[in-house]
């Protein structure tokens, strides 16, 4: 009987043991997670759950039932050593499970401070597992003072959190701007506005120079040689693709573990999908860090792996949850030169439409679902709308879908 192994027990690893039963895969099936907890949501960890307003068991991608229920070997708090590809077999400790398939889906891991400039100090979090914001909930008590480090979408969601509950807030981002790499200045001064409404210190082109403190951190020294004292940190500095035993095993690797447009890997044996993968998009090749992508790219190599012959074609799209706003964001705007702003009478509501030249190439849309809606389906159906329709308010965008 066929044996089919996923190493990585997040949103791609669900979907992919899922849909390899639900497509009517009948022989074994192994999930492997490093983590005790089922596999679980990760963008509420930093919002809604933090925050109070959802219970752990919400955060489950599917009932833990449903795997033994569908005849899945889910073993959770297992940390594997290593790939043998020559004999077919994970390695863990002295044990060796074979395969006859194997897929990594072992997503992303947090960049954190070096232990040199106070990254191992008590009292300083990342914001990636269950465990690091089970860690951090109680020292959200209002009036504490927290410093979060990075101006990313994931400091930006901590500190909407940590100022909801009457936290006094410090963040500090050594890019000149708030989300630099990933957003327009457009983007940047709506959110900068947001937060600055809500209290958040935000100090821009400003880095950290070290935490500071006896066994626990209690301050802080930055790029610019200010001293401030603080209760605790979080570090929002980026993540990079989980390849470490994608990379021990001899797989090619390119800001990802690379794979060709089916999911596969270098090794015929052995497939990836999600925050780990990069691979082939419009001339290029890409790694999306996104749930969509973890889902649709984990479903595709699911059918491949069951022998379909499926192209997978990405659908870029993220969003992101801050105090009353939520974003959507709508395709890929790498490489653009131009960008259209769109308001409505809601000051809250606003879009940022991306172009490179004439081409339509993404959009960021605030508190705008319609707008979100329109730019998405124009964007995957190739359509590029003239800027002055998109800039006037009373135009209707509805008739550029026809």
């Amino acid at each position: 009987m066929s044996h089919i192994v996923v190493i990585g027990a997040g949103q791609a690893g669900s979907s992919l043991v899922a849909k390899l039963r639900n497509s009517g895969f009948d022989g074994e099936v192994t999930l492997i997670g490093a983590e005790s907890a089922p596999p679980y949501q990760r963008p509420p960890l930093s919002k809604a759950y933090l925050l109070g307003d959802m219970e752990l068991e919400r955060l489950y991608l599917r009932p833990e039932s449903f795997y033994s229920d569908n005849n899945i070997t889910l073993r959770l708090g297992t940390h594997v050593d290593a790939i043998d590809t020559n004999a077919r077999e994970v390695v863990i400790g002295d044990e060796r499970i074979a395969y006859d398939q194997l897929a990594l889906t072992t997503g992303s891991v947090p960049r954190l401070l070096p232990a040199s400039i106070g990254g191992t100090l008590q009292g300083v979090y990342a914001v990636r597992t269950l465990d690091d914001v089970d860690q951090m909930a109680p020292e959200f008590a209002g009036g504490r003072h927290v410093l979060i480090i990075g101006g990313g979408y994931i400091g930006l969601e901590a500190a909407a959190v940590a100022a909801k509950k009457g936290l006094n807030v410090t963040l500090v981002e050594m890019a000149d701007r708030i989300l630099q790499r990933v957003a327009a200045p457009e983007t940047s001064d709506y959110f900068r506005a947001l937060h600055q409404s809500h209290g958040v210190d935000i100090k821009e082109g400003v880095g950290l120079d070290r935490l500071t403190g006896d066994g626990r951190v209690t301050g802080a020294i930055l790029s610019d040689g200010t001293k401030i004292q603080i209760d605790f940190a979080i570090v929002g500095v980026g993540i990079t693709p989980g390849i470490a035993l994608a990379e021990a095993a001899g797989l090619d690797i390119d800001n990802g573990i690379k794979t060709d447009t089916h999911g596969r890997t270098s090794d015929p044996a052995i497939w990836a999908a999600g925050d780990c993968t990069s691979f082939p998009y419009r001339n290029a090749r890409i790694r999306l860090e996104s749930v969509p992508n973890a889902i649709d790219q984990a479903e595709i190599v699911a059918r491949n792996m069951m022998g379909d012959d499926i192209e997978y074609v990405a659908k870029p799209w993220f969003w992101s949850d801050q105090y009353d706003v939520k974003l959507q964001i709508a395709g890929l705007n790498t490489g653009y030169n131009n960008v259209v702003t769109r308001r409505d009478g809601d000051a809250a509501s606003a879009s940022f439409w991306y172009y490179q030249d004439d081409m339509l190439l993404a959009v960021d849309a605030m508190n705008d679902p319609r707008g979100y809606m329109i730019g998405k389906r124009l964007i995957e159906a190739g359509k590029s709308p003239d800027k002055s329709i998109i800039a006037d308010t009373d135009a209707d965008l509805k008739p550029l879908l026809k």
